[in-house]
């Protein structure tokens, strides 16, 4: 069984990364995305292991201290992580992982693991992230200009990304993501892998 690959989606606020992935996974079989753990308490209408993992802070202190985390960050007095182990299970299973995570997490999880291949995504001009930022408009001008400050700060790091993804249309946006982790599936290594037993009997 060929090994699955991680994908590390990033993206600032307003530019449409969790609905773009959500219709990646829900498009394409053999791919999911990470489900984080969190010690932030579960809020209605939420489910333990599918929109969190929600634990206490004790178990997620242990959990770091054995170090079960490819990343992990603290905000606002709660704890957020990926679990290594959890996500290597399905690679080895054969299914694709997206972690959809900030520049910060994303540089973690490269140093452990180079091999994972990173996607920024990016709106196509900062007027329509203010447009998209602003929402139905009810919030105040300092509120919208802070989420641009801290989305301009995100968009920063992009250069340390494998991929870029504009998206301005969202149809277009799809067929690019898709694109990248369908390419992946077609490299040599794991092509190869995958189809071992025709390459065999090819060459027999």
């Amino acid at each position: 069984m060929s090994q699955g690959t991680l994908f590390v989606v990033s993206a600032p606020s307003g530019a449409g990364k969790t609905s773009l992935v959500r219709e990646l996974v829900e498009s394409l079989d053999g791919i999911q995305v990470s489900i984080s753990h969190t010690t932030r308490p579960r809020r209605e209408g939420e489910v333990d292991g599918v929109n969190y993992h929600f634990v206490e802070v004790t178990e997620f202190e242990a959990m770091i201290e054995r170090g079960e985390f490819f990343e992990y960050a603290r905000v606002f007095d709660n704890y957020y992580g990926t679990s290594r182990p959890a996500v290597q299970a399905a690679l080895a299973a054969g299914q694709d992982v997206i972690l959809e995570i900030d520049w910060q997490g994303a540089r973690q999880v490269r140093q452990q693991l180079p091999e994972a291949v990173s996607i920024f995504i990016l709106p196509p001009s900062r007027e329509e992230l203010e447009r998209r930022l602003s929402g139905r408009g009810t919030d105040e001008h300092a509120v919208i200009e802070r989420r641009m400050r801290d989305a301009v700060s995100e968009m920063s790091h992009h250069d340390e990304y494998d991929y870029l993804v504009i998206n301005d249309d969202f149809t277009t946006a799809l067929a690019e993501l898709r694109a990248l982790v369908v390419s992946h599936r077609l490299t040599r290594q794991r092509a190869g892998a995958t189809h071992a037993p025709l390459l065999q009997a090819l060459l027999a």
